[in-house]
């Protein structure tokens, strides 16, 4: 018989993968720095993120100011520290944003990428007699609160003629929940990647629906509005988001090795590193941070309102600085295949 639980060992890097769709963890700091010169940007980072990236892609070369790397383990606490002032600029997906907005933070949402959602799963175990969302009705289901799970489910159910209140949500962080949907306490997880890649490459279930066509499919690198305010440090800004992009652009062409970098980083296997990166990471295009973008994020805000987790109205278009956009693309271009 299969082991359906999987190794804590396995289970604890990805603990460290929670990225920027939510969870309550805590930050891990670092003094790394690459670079030299008088301006000193302070970037935070998650594992096997934007550092990862643009080393593996060699866009850490020849910097004129420094680069003063700190890793989060989740979104909400790097923003906390982007409102802070102690970083810069940072990564995180499509949620966190909106709820640091919602508690008023100094954030301002300055680079953007599309990608594909097929990554952002709703999953049944193999021997599931589920086959469509619509029943899922009276159904429990674990999700992290908050994050981008959460409103991929909101949106999934809404697509099928349901409500969050017509399942049974079970509000768990994914180690927890894998324990869960494995052993039969709960008959659906929605989650994202690396987590969907895990249990599909270990044969551990199966995708009831995707994110693709119900959420927005973006992530972000978001600025601290006192360092945009700064000139040098603005410029230091441009830069690094040009070397951001391009490292992404490698990506697309060196998926193989890319993963073998993200793998060594994070503990992950390689076979699953390589199902998430061409599944999730390789489909995203960098884009420009415009109306439809905030347009897409304000359902998200107003998604959360509704349903009590944000506690007032949030006007996501004070929350983002276009300057950086140059000639990108609309954020609405499709993701890679």
């Amino acid at each position: 018989m299969r082991r359906l639980l999987a190794p804590v060992a396995l289970l604890l890097p990805l603990a460290l993968l929670l990225t920027s769709c939510g969870g309550d963890s805590a930050a891990d700091t670092g003094a790394r720095t690459d670079g030299s010169g008088s301006v000193t940007l302070s970037v935070g980072d998650q594992k096997g993120g934007s550092e990862a990236i643009l080393r593996a892609a060699g866009e850490l070369k020849n910097l004129d100011y420094r680069i003063k790397w700190s890793t989060f383990t989740s979104g909400p606490p790097l923003l906390e520290a982007v409102n802070a002032g102690a970083v810069d600029v940072g990564g995180v997906g499509n949620t966190p944003p909106v709820f640091a907005a919602g508690a008023g933070s100094k954030i301002s949402v300055v680079a953007a990428w599309h990608g594909r959602s097929r990554g952002d799963t709703i999953l049944v175990r193999n021997d599931s007699k589920l086959t469509s969302p619509k029943q899922l009705k009276g159904r429990s289901v674990a999700v992290a609160q908050g994050s981008s799970a959460h409103y991929q489910l909101v949106a999934s159910l809404e697509a099928a003629g349901l409500r969050l209140k017509d399942v049974k949500v079970k509000y768990l962080q994914p180690a927890d929940a894998l324990a869960a949907f494995n052993s039969g306490r709960v008959d659906a997880w929605a989650v994202w990647d690396p987590y969907t890649s895990q249990v599909l490459q270990g044969k551990q279930g199966r995708v009831l629906t995707t994110g693709d066509g119900v959420t927005n499919g973006l992530s972000f690198q978001v600025a601290s509005p006192a360092a945009l305010r700064n000139s040098k440090k603005a410029a230091a800004v441009k830069d690094y988001l040009a070397r951001l992009r391009r490292a992404q652009d490698w990506v697309h062409g060196h998926q193989a090795e890319w993963a073998k970098v993200w793998a060594k980083d994070t503990g992950l296997p390689y076979d699953v590193a390589l199902a998430s990166v061409r599944r999730t990471n390789a489909t995203r295009v960098a884009v420009a941070v415009d109306k439809p973008l905030v347009a897409s994020e304000q359902r998200i805000a107003d998604t959360f309102t509704e349903l009590n987790l944000i506690p007032k109205k949030v006007d996501f278009g004070d929350f983002v600085d276009p300057r950086f956009n140059g000639d990108l693309p609309p954020s609405t271009t499709p993701a890679k295949h």
